[in-house]
């Protein structure tokens, strides 16, 4: 195909656009024609709805139900609990916001056919932990996207959406987007009054630690890059605690998930040599971190802060302890029906291992570091709060609106609120969209002005690189080494590669200082320019190009904020080698960022932490 050859231009106009058709997607989705019963709702999908986002293959655990009609939680609950498990800073109004609705949500998924467990003396749902409820989950997805789809006027799937588009009538207000369809190439301008946010975190800017063939088998679904951060990042809308990357402590090679172990089947853990390991550093955590070592629960980057400094000490492999549950034959059934049903490569791991969960205690370790918004981390955009609980400062238009007017947001998207998971996310994903339908309505008869020289310029930026491959695969000199491009996978490898070494990931056992930021930083400029020189040989290798371009700027605002907090907060989750202390006097804040596209700067700020829960 050559830069113009064989493809269409298609417009779709929308009062309201989804980008995203995960959890957080199908519930804006929903919602926004709930609201606007005579808008034009359309939701974009870089897969298909039906099998997309981190929910994809199912999911056995409801990790975020308040149980309020048995009187089992409130919201202000599980505010204290995500304030603790962060180290004392989230959005507590966006948090509490979520959890006074998400209950409501998870009763609609019931109804809508999701298989829920019920404990049969109560007839109440069958509880894995406080916050976790048990679900027969493998159509999960599938369940929810129904509904997205009946409310939707249009689902547009295999829709790669590279950028936004912004209104040329008033400043900093966002008017729609563009992107292509991977599977025929045809170029989509979307125009809308409201856009709504709803992608995926990143996975695959730090280096995994399986490589080769396994590269795809991280804990985090592969396909989510970025881009619910690059694609506000490049309007100039400001992010929130970009820094707060997560570690997760999982079942070695599979990344099989383990709150069903600890929480259900009463499992546990033990050094390589039989022994209880995490009393042994708690004097060291409290010399990092102070009081939050007896917070109850202990915060999770300590728990794997003591799993890391316990393989330092040469006591590995840290194991799970599973041979005595596994002799309950229910408790066994249950082991494997949880990886069947939602992470069926640790099943496959284990069989190909002969690890026996009955007969062997499976190994543990700590993933590579991911960036989301929406499980026990909180990176993400600033976005403004509800009306009746917000503080002044966190209010400055409608309800999950980022500084970017008409620019909303949900699930990983929204930085500050963490363990919305997804339930949360779908719940955010509703109360973004009430909020955009209002904006929408607000607007009136306004009319948006997009350019055409604007979208016909980005046109030529995101088809550049088949372009590229089709006049300099010629030169090939060996192999698929090009002196005249680079290929998306090569980008890649460069990327996770400098991030692991340079940011905090799995080589230097999540440890970073200034002067290996800042030379992070260098190499990261180098890797900009370079992708100008990017070739893709389809539109496969066209989507992973602009993957990669998501990926790469969500990077850098991950350093960025990774060099302006200057304190170890999160001991498990990364270290700075030269401030190796938290920090609660000078850094019981938040860190904002903005970057200018104009300018390619970025400035970096604080913004105060308002608690109102006691």
């Amino acid at each position: 195909m050559g830069l113009f050859g064989g493809r269409k231009t298609v417009f779709v106009d929308a009062d309201i656009l989804v980008i995203g058709g995960g959890m957080a997607g199908c519930g804006a989705t929903y919602e926004s024609r709930y609201w606007g019963r005579d808008l034009k709702i359309v939701c974009v999908e870089k897969a298909n709805i039906e099998r997309s986002g981190a929910v994809a293959q199912g999911l056995y655990a409801i990790n975020c139900y308040m149980g309020m009609q048995w009187g089992e939680n409130q919201p202000e609950d599980h505010v204290r609990y995500a304030r603790n498990d962060l180290m004392g800073l989230v959005r507590e109004d966006l948090g509490y916001d979520i959890a006074r609705h998400v209950d409501a949500s998870v009763h609609k998924f019931e109804e809508w056919g999701l298989p829920m467990m019920r404990d049969p003396k109560t007839g109440q749902y069958q509880r894995e932990g406080k916050w976790q409820i048990m679900i027969h989950g493998e159509s999960y997805k599938p369940i929810v996207a129904e509904a997205a789809r009946k409310a939707a006027t249009g689902v547009y799937n295999r829709i790669m959406v590279t950028h936004l588009l912004m209104d040329q009538s008033k400043a900093n207000r966002i008017a729609g987007a563009v992107g292509f369809n991977v599977r025929t190439g045809d170029y989509h301008v979307f125009r809308a009054k409201a856009v709504i946010v709803c992608a995926g975190g990143a996975s695959h800017i730090f280096k995994p630690r399986a490589v080769g063939e396994g590269m795809g088998r991280t804990w985090y679904a592969p396909w989510s890059s970025g881009s619910c951060y690059a694609l506000p990042i490049q309007v100039g809308a400001k992010m929130t605690q970009m820094e707060t990357r997560i570690v997760l402590t999982r079942f070695k090679d599979g990344y099989g998930p383990v709150g069903a172990y600890f929480l259900h089947l009463k499992t546990y853990t033990q050094n390589g040599y039989g022994e209880e390991y995490e009393k042994r550093w708690y004097e060291d955590t409290k010399a990092l971190v102070g009081e939050y070592v007896d917070h109850h629960p202990v915060p999770t980057c300590l728990r794997n802060h003591a799993l890391l400094k316990e393989v330092a000490a040469g006591r590995g492999p840290i194991r799970m302890v599973t041979k005595e549950a596994f002799q309950d034959p229910h408790k066994e059934t249950v082991g494997w029906e949880n990886f069947l049903g939602m992470t069926i490569g640790q099943a496959v791991v284990w069989a190909s291992q002969n690890i026996d969960p009955k007969h062997i205690n499976p190994e543990l370790t700590t993933s590579e570091p991911y960036v989301m918004g929406s499980h026990a981390t909180c990176s993400g955009a600033w976005a403004s709060g509800p009306e009746d609980c917000a503080h002044a400062d966190y209010q400055w238009g409608y309800n999950r609106m980022m500084t970017v007017d008409g620019l909303f947001g949900a699930g990983d998207t929204i930085g500050g609120t963490a363990h919305k998971f997804s339930s949360g996310s779908f719940a955010e994903g509703r109360i973004a969209a009430k909020a955009a339908v209002r904006y929408v309505n607000d607007l009136g008869k306004t009319q948006l002005q997009v350019s055409e020289q604007e979208y016909r310029d980005l046109e030529k930026v995101i088809y550049q690189p088949l372009e590229n491959y089709r006049v300099g695969r010629n030169e090939i000199v060996a192999g698929t080494v090009s002196p005249s491009y680079l290929l998306p996978i090569q980008g890649l490898q460069r990327l996770e590669q400098l991030m692991d070494e340079y940011v905090g990931g799995i080589s230097t056992n999540y440890m970073t200082n200034a002067v290996m930021l800042n030379r992070g930083l260098e190499l990261l400029t180098m890797l900009k320019e370079d992708m100008i020189s990017m070739g893709a040989e389809d539109l496969h290798q066209l989507q992973r190009t602009w993957e990669l371009q998501h990926r790469l700027l969500a990077s850098e605002s991950v350093t960025r904020h990774t060099l302006f907090r200057q304190e170890t907060r999160w001991p498990g989750y990364y270290y700075r080698g030269d401030h190796m202390k938290l920090d609660d006097e000078n850094w019981h804040c938040f860190t904002l960022s903005r970057y200018d596209r104009k300018t390619g700067e970025w400035a970096m700020e604080k913004a105060p932490v308002h608690h109102i829960i006691d």
